[in-house]
């Protein structure tokens, strides 16, 4: 199946694009969009690998679908269009950039500046129906983005995975900790980020992780 995705990551995942199971998704998702509101657009599904080249990724940040509101999702997890009100939990992340490492917060939430410096933000579930939260669940996208975090584990070394909440740490227990630096904790959202987001400090956990093994670190 020719998978619109960039190159370094359409080498790596050919292998699953062949897969029965990801024939199956690509017929279900094409079915949504053209019969009822999706998010993100279509041409954004992948727009985490596109702004992340595979020999690019440095921090892993896991989320768990797109948001379902108008214009808000394109393809980043955590991340929305530039004029679009931050949502509760990015707002808890830039609070704790903020108070970790004294960055002033943001007047856009757009990610795209993370991606372009090796984070790869990605969605476990990677298109959602309008105003249904987690309404492409159990479709296909978990088996497809639990073989891209084990390619990464694989195949890179020294990455940062910050897992925020159950969902995304379950998902992780595929990393191998022995290669990479695995940063847990709660979930950023309001529900629970007061449980032990805030004061976190992953970010400077990340920053100070890859200035260890030679590398640039992130401008949060």
């Amino acid at each position: 199946m020719d998978v619109k995705i960039e190159s370094s990551w359409k080498a790596r995942l050919q292998q699953e694009f062949e897969e029965p199971y990801f024939e199956n998704l690509v017929g279900f998702v094409k079915q949504e969009y053209s019969t009822t509101t999706v998010y993100p657009p279509a041409k954004l599904i992948f727009n985490a690998f596109d702004q992340c080249p595979f020999d690019d990724v440095k921090v892993v940040i896991l989320g768990q679908d797109p948001y379902h509101g108008p214009g808000q999702a394109h393809g980043l997890c955590f991340s929305v269009n530039d004029g679009v009100a931050f949502p509760p939990s990015l707002l808890n992340i830039y609070k704790e950039i903020n108070d970790d490492l004294s960055v002033p917060i943001p007047t856009s939430g757009n990610l795209e500046r993370w991606a372009k410096q090796g984070v790869f933000l990605l969605n476990a579930i990677l298109s959602v129906r309008a105003h249904q939260a987690a309404s492409h669940q159990n479709k296909g996208w978990e088996k497809f983005t639990d073989a891209v975090i084990r390619i990464l584990s694989e195949e890179k070394e020294n990455l940062v995975f910050m897992l925020w909440g159950s969902y995304a740490q379950n998902k992780g227990t595929v990393i191998d900790a022995r290669k990479h630096k695995i940063l847990k904790t709660v979930h950023p959202s309001p529900l629970s980020a007061h449980r032990g987001f805030f004061g976190c400090k992953h970010f400077s956990l990340a920053n100070q992780y890859l200035t260890e093994k030679g590398l640039t670190p992130i401008q949060w």
